[in-house]
């Protein structure tokens, strides 16, 4: 069977990493199968609507690789693919509906709905729309007329609606319990239950593989399948990311815009890695995996329901395994300089920035790390803090003779300078910590940085001499 899902994001603020997460299920399910992933923009919501916001969503799938077979930007034959260029369709499945029998005119004014909605709190049901009684004769005349009205989907007043979900037991649900949505508003704009579903059938999808929020509408949509005479969609209600205290994930308690992780360095990769163990888990146990291999060994039917955590820290072991297990020496160099240069860190991607870097590595985890652990490899201008201060007021006897011997030293090379380091505490009777914390603290103006011959070795002799002699009192 060949495959064909979407995801229908719309376009009201950052993208999400929800939006990434199910676009990631989506995209994988239809490669496996040679079939379509289909990217739609659902954008009939225009008292929410941002204008810059369908751009950045595109910009999010670019970045992480799930490239749709049809868009609004590649364009398809199932098109238009934004809601608000398919706006003639829904008024006429609309009114097929209302023809068949399965929907009606309701002419109630917003007044009258509340009431009608209070009254039915207070009993404990479903509001009962008078309009649903209302002859069809009359109300085509109404509405022809050019009286305002919404057309409302005909629940049957009997029986249960079933939603077979691929993930869950049988989900049922009373009819007396669902109460008649609008389908289209009087202004002619279609609500999310009759876009959704005409677009559906339209672009041929066959799973719909969305977030378990949706459950609760999914009886409206197989009503509407079923009013229509289609056939449905496999479903799949996926779980929601979660918060580490159980939560919805909200930009309250985590930072939910895919845009910000980008800001912050993170690679897509990574992302997509994390992304695929939010309710599955790899069938051998594996942690790292790319793509690639998530399309070979994913089963939709293996997700699992209990509430994964977006958490924060996992991501970012998830990056820092990728920078110093995965990605070669020279692509992280690369992918660096280009992060750098979009922030507006202009560095030559030269041997010494590849050395750096090669340093540096094992201590960071994002990207956005590198400039603040590493201000001394760039600039002779750069702070000492207090610790490191007090190391070299302790060592100004020791300083002198170690910047000398570091000056005399025939070939500057860590192995060179590490033997010399060992030399000199033997010759003094010191132990190490006592001899390479202080020149540490007097090159770096820190006591965190990488293995210290090393790092002398890259910063070069002129650098590291000098600068040792400028703290000596």
């Amino acid at each position: 069977m060949s495959v064909v899902t979407r995801i229908a994001p719309s376009p009201t603020g950052d993208p999400h990493v929800g939006t990434a997460y199910i676009g990631l299920f989506n995209h994988t399910l239809a490669q496996q199968s040679g079939g379509k992933f289909i990217l739609r923009i659902e954008d009939t919501d225009r008292n929410r609507y941002v204008p810059d916001s369908e751009k950045r969503i595109f910009q999010m799938m670019g970045w992480l690789g799930l490239t749709p077979d049809e868009s609004p930007l590649q364009g398809g034959p199932s098109g238009p693919y934004r809601q608000s260029e398919r706006f003639d369709l829904y008024g006429q499945y609309a009114r097929q509906l209302v023809a068949s029998g399965h929907a009606y005119y309701a002419f109630e004014t917003s007044e009258e709905l509340s009431a009608l909605r209070e009254v039915a709190q207070k009993e404990g049901r479903v509001i009962a729309v008078p309009g649903r009684d209302l002859d069809p004769a009359e109300a085509q005349r109404r509405v022809d007329a050019g009286e305002a009205a919404v057309i409302r989907l005909k629940v049957p007043k009997e029986g249960e609606t079933v939603v077979n979900d691929l993930l869950r037991d049988p989900i049922h649900f009373a009819n007396r319990e669902i109460d008649d949505k609008v389908l289209l508003k009087a202004d002619g704009f279609p609500t999310y239950h009759l876009a959704n579903v005409v677009d559906d059938r339209l672009m041929g999808v066959t799973h719909v593989v969305r977030a378990e929020e949706w459950i609760t509408s999914t009886p409206i949509h197989v009503l509407l399948y079923r009013a229509f005479g289609w056939p449905e969609p496999v479903w799949a209600h996926m779980p929601l990311l979660r918060n580490s205290d159980k939560s919805k994930i909200s930009k309250r308690k985590n930072p939910t815009s895919v845009e910000w992780y980008q800001q912050q360095g993170y690679l897509p990769e990574a992302m997509l890695n994390f992304l695929a163990t939010m309710g599955w888990t790899h069938p051998e146990g594996q942690e790292i995996f790319d793509l690639a291999e998530f399309q070979r060994v994913f089963k939709l039917e293996d997700v699992t329901l209990g509430g994964p955590v977006f958490d924060l820290a996992k991501l970012r072991w998830y990056n820092g395994k990728y920078l110093r297990e995965v990605l070669s020496e020279e692509e992280v160099a690369k992918r660096l300089h280009a992060f750098l240069a979009q922030n507006k860190v202009d560095l030559p991607h030269d041997a010494y920035f590849r050395a750096v870097v090669k340093l540096m590595t094992p201590r960071i985890e994002v990207f956005s790390e590198f400039m603040d652990k590493t201000g001394y490899f760039w600039s002779d201008d750069y702070p000492v803090n207090e610790k490191a201060q007090k190391a070299i007021d302790d060592a100004q006897e020791l300083l002198p003779e170690l910047a000398a011997k570091l000056k005399n030293l025939p070939t500057f090379d860590a192995p060179g300078i590490k033997q010399m380091f060992h030399d000199y505490a033997e010759e003094k009777g010191l132990k190490m910590g006592k001899v390479m914390p202080p020149v540490r603290a007097a090159v770096a103006g820190t006591m965190e940085s990488p293995d210290l011959p090393d790092m002398l070795a890259a910063l070069g002799r002129e650098r590291v001499v000098k600068r040792i002699e400028k703290v000596v009192k």
